[in-house]
């Protein structure tokens, strides 16, 4: 570069959302907010800072959590950042500054623009960096822009010890790493002493141990890691069982009194739980299990054959495994190597912890995500000039980071600045299928989504190539031309092979190909600046920051979300997208408004008013009512992964009632449709978690009981009693009771358990997402779950009863005339409802015709003698729609409905319960992840 002009050279930057003379910061409205973040466990206030400066079309939430997670310097002094302009200003120029110094602009005026537009982007969360971005960039901090990471290790103790090393520098960064051990010897192989290997898994015990430590020696997010090990490995079969027996365990000792929650104080007793694990298959072990042949063990030291396994035996243990604990998840590599690029200079063996960034070893990926939402036209079109235009700049700045950006080793310095892997994704997939009125398990929305993937990917590989005749190819280009340009026209054919279904998406597919063409056509002539450009991540944080309601290519999580107020509190909402679906679907506005009361009240379509039944499956979410199926999201994958350099981060989730023979053939169908990684969840799989309860676990505290004395025999350790939650099944009694107490109306559901019992509460009063509607619904869940805990129902009724405030006065139940306040008169009703004669009594508690009778019985003279109550109590199962669960935020929405919230961990920073992103998990609290995004 350095004997050319930059005139001659550097790209010409053209305006797309700015406007010339007018800096995007006077295009907005700005104002002060005050930013206090409480614990949740006892209301002690753990971040606050006040008067920080946001626009006002930033929620509340994303304002916390930039405020919290990505402003620099001590609160309280000086130097503490307090005001969004000064976070992008900080990130912005520095990116404007290495791209004048390194040749990408023409002209200062170019330069200007490329500082605006990235600026105006950012600003109307068009798009966003990954964390480490914001963390670093600007910072007299190492200047780390990757949230990504694979590294290698070798069959020698060194190695080994240089492993661990590195990846406790990435972890104590707040990122993540993936390794492939296949190369260490297997235990079964001699050492040059004569002795026995230890064997990889045996290793992997001393890098859990410190992925452990470090995690909680307080870094910014627990140690994110990924362990592959190749299915030819002689150690396969302890690799696959590894963390199942740990779980094994972890029942074991939960049953015996341990704490073996996440977080417990005795789980750090357990193996191998600080990484995801997954089998990496090839195309010759799935057709020896497709044929039901056998398949030869390797060993590492000679390439002999130590053993012959019959692989549909291995198979199903590493489905049997996965059935277990969801561990291992499964890794095609045959398909991932035949999609990569630079495979002259080596094969790709590893992934990242989440799956999507699959690469070369000693490398990293900087990743960046749009928000799909920002492009969605009011009529239903897609923005398709202005999504290329900002995937130009994108994958410029992404590019330009490489130039500056500081890595944690020698060794991934020289292979990133060698290949120069960028991660472009989106976020906010689901959403915008939903608000075209398009179903995300459909081939319309299928569709739509590959030819948007085709185009994202298509257009940053043209721009690759445009850079590579500014600034130069990838160092490693030259030696890989041959293979990177087979790729290319790979993903060229399959976008020629998208069938696209109506207008929307004929007119995105027409774009991407001429995309593909084109790129092709220069990156034949000149080369590719990067040998990577796209990955789809979880974009956890990142999404919370950009306002997206679905995260990464994840369909909406629920129908009803938790939006954070100006000046504190919450309150539930209905998701905007609903209603901009139900317009797109051609609903008129009082339609519409009954609609989404209707979901404001059930958390649910299903016989909401005036809903057509052809349109249900539009609302249909990864929880919830109408779940979609695991083949959806599978199905899913496979439409978009022929346009991802690497791949996608998504965990499938599988009802309870899913069969080990289930996972087999979702593991077989992945690799049948050309994924390159497949994980799955199975509802209540794990029980080393949060309020995992399950029918198993009860099973499992019977058989502890049984013989308890025994153990307490043997072991000097007292057993300590630890309540179940008895959930309600699915269809269960219920009454409804409407009352007024003085001035106020509302509506008391009670249901109970089929073999007796109070057993759930809901309390309607006010209208929908009022303070008082959100009390009542918070007072609503927290007693139900404490009589599911086993709270007595006259515990409640001695405490709630007589309680004294407004609204108070005559109410309109023959039973309780007068009622001191609406806590009085719903206790005294519930105890009428539901508990016997002699337990009323003692509290003072009695219907009129009991009063009247008494008091007859006292002017008589006579004993009262009260009526033989029946075996049960009589209800009749309401036929009319259940009332609202009561859930105050997605992820409790998810918990209340099936398992994998419940088997979510809490956050390390908040102690939120956190709720599935990608293949992590993320806090809707303060925008913590557990992956590296």
């Amino acid at each position: 570069m350095a004997g050319r002009t930059r005139a001659a050279a550097g790209l010409k930057i053209e305006r797309v959302w700015t406007t010339e003379g007018v800096h995007p910061y006077d295009e907005v409205a700005w104002e002060r907010r005050d930013v206090v973040m409480t614990n949740w466990r006892d209301g002690s206030i753990n971040f606050e800072q006040r008067g920080v400066e946001f626009p006002e079309l930033w929620s509340v939430n994303a304002t916390n959590i930039v405020t919290t997670k990505y402003f620099r310097g001590a609160v309280g002094t000086p130097e503490r950042e307090w005001s969004l302009r000064q976070l992008i200003d900080r990130v912005v120029q520095t990116y404007r500054k290495a791209g004048d110094e390194f040749g990408y602009f023409a002209s200062d005026t170019d330069a200007e623009v490329f500082e605006h537009e990235l600026t105006w982007m950012l600003l109307h969360q068009v798009f966003s960096f990954n964390s480490p971005v914001w963390f670093n960039v600007g910072t007299p901090s190492p200047q780390q822009v990757s949230a990504c990471f694979i590294l290698s290790v070798d069959d020698s103790v060194d190695s080994i010890m240089d492993w661990y090393k590195e990846e406790g520098l990435i972890f104590k960064g707040g990122s993540g790493s993936g390794i492939n051990l296949s190369r260490i010897r297997a235990s079964r192989e001699l050492l040059s002493s004569g002795g026995t290997a230890s064997g990889p898994v045996s290793f992997m015990r001393g890098a859990d141990a410190s992925a452990g430590t470090i995690k909680s020696g307080g870094a910014t997010r627990r140690a994110a890691k990924m362990v592959i090990l190749d299915v030819d490995h002689p150690d396969v079969e302890e690799f696959i069982e590894t963390k199942a027996r740990e779980e094994d365990k972890i029942r074991a000792l939960r049953d015996a009194g341990f704490d073996m929650d996440l977080g417990g104080k005795d789980i750090i007793s357990v193996q191998y739980q600080n990484a995801n694990n997954s089998v990496r298959v090839t195309d010759e072990f799935m057709h020896a299990v497709e044929e039901g042949k056998g398949f030869d063990l390797i060993g590492r030291l000679d390439g002999q054959v130590i053993d012959t396994i019959d692989a549909k035996s291995l198979f199903r243990k590493l489905a049997q495994a996965a059935w277990e604990c969801a561990d291992p998840g499964i890794q095609y590599d045959g398909t991932i190597n035949d999609w990569h690029t630079c495979s002259e200079t080596g094969r790709i063996t590893a992934s990242n912890p989440c799956s999507e960034y699959m690469h070369l070893d000693d490398t990293s990926c900087n990743l960046a995500s749009l928000n799909l939402m920002k492009f969605l036209n009011e009529d239903g079109s897609f923005g398709i000039e202005k999504f290329v235009k900002s995937v130009e700049f994108v994958i410029t700045a992404m590019d330009i980071s490489i130039c500056f950006a500081d890595f944690p080793t020698k060794k991934i310095t020289e292979n990133t600045r060698a290949y120069r892997q960028l991660g472009i994704g989106y976020a906010n997939l689901g959403a915008l299928l939903m608000a075209s009125g398009l179903p995300y398990d459909s081939e319309g929305g299928r569709a739509v989504a590959a030819a948007i993937t085709a185009l994202m990917t298509g257009t940053a590989y043209r721009r690759s190539a445009e850079l590579a005749g500014v600034v130069g190819p990838y160092d490693g280009y030259a030696r890989n031309a041959t293979p990177h340009q087979r790729v290319m026209r790979k993903h060229a054919a399959a976008a020629d092979e998208i069938k696209p279904i109506g207008d929307v998406a004929k007119a995105i597919t027409k774009e991407a190909a001429k995309q593909w063409q084109l790129g092709n056509k220069i990156g034949e002539k000149q080369g590719w600046r990067n040998s990577q450009a796209s990955v789809l991540a979880p974009t956890g944080t990142i999404g919370f920051m950009m306002d997206c309601d679905t995260t990464g290519v994840e369909p909406d999580l629920a129908l009803v979300k938790f939006k954070k107020l100006v000046g504190g509190g919450s309150m539930q909402i209905v998701n905007q997208t609903v209603p901009r679906a139900l317009r797109a679907l051609g609903y008129q506005e009082e339609q519409v408004e009954a609609i989404v009361e209707y979901i404001a009240q059930h958390g649910h379509v299903v016989d909401a008013p005036g809903l057509k039944s052809e349109h249900l499956s539009v609302f249909d979410c990864a929880m919830g009512e109408r779940a979609i199926s695991p083949m959806g999201h599978v199905l899913m994958m496979a439409a978009i992964q022929p346009f991802i350099s690497g791949a996608i981060s998504k965990t499938v989730n599988m009802p309870e009632s899913a069969t080990v023979e289930d996972v087999e053939r979702m593991y077989f169908d992945g690799w049948r449709l050309g994924l390159k990684a497949l994980a799955i969840y199975r509802d209540n799989c794990k029980v080393g978690q949060p309020l995992s309860v399950g029918g198993k676990k009860a099973k499992a505290a019977e058989k502890a009981t049984e013989v308890a004395p025994v153990a307490a025999a043997e072991v000097e350790k007292v057993v300590e009693y630890r309540p179940v939650r008895k959930r309600l099944p699915k269809k269960r009694p219920s009454q409804t009771v409407s009352f007024t107490v003085g001035d106020a109306e509302g509506y008391l559901t009670a249901s109970s358990y089929p073999d007796d019992g109070l057993g759930e509460v809901f309390l309607k009063m006010s209208k929908q997402g009022s303070t008082l509607a959100g009390v009542m619904d918070a007072f609503s869940v927290a007693i139900s779950i404490g009589l599911q805990y086993g709270v007595p129902l006259e515990t409640y009724v001695g405490k709630f009863t007589n309680m004294r405030f407004e609204p108070a006065g005559m109410t309109d139940d023959p039973d309780i005339r007068i009622a001191n306040s609406v806590m009085d008169y719903i206790f005294r009703r519930l105890a009428l409802d539901f508990l016997s004669y002699d337990r009323r009594a003692e509290l003072g508690i009695f219907t009129a015709a009991e009063r009247t009778a008494q008091l007859r019985a006292e002017e008589e003279g006579t004993e009262y003698v009260p009526p033989a109550a029946p075996e049960k109590p009589v209800l009749q199962i309401s036929q009319a729609p259940s009332p609202a669960k009561a859930v105050g935020s997605s992820t409790e929405l998810l918990e209340a409905v099936l398992g994998k919230a419940a088997d979510a961990p809490l956050c390390f920073t908040c102690g939120t319960k956190m709720r599935p992103a990608g293949s992590c998990y993320v806090c809707e609290g303060c925008g913590s992840t557990s992956g590296c995004s």
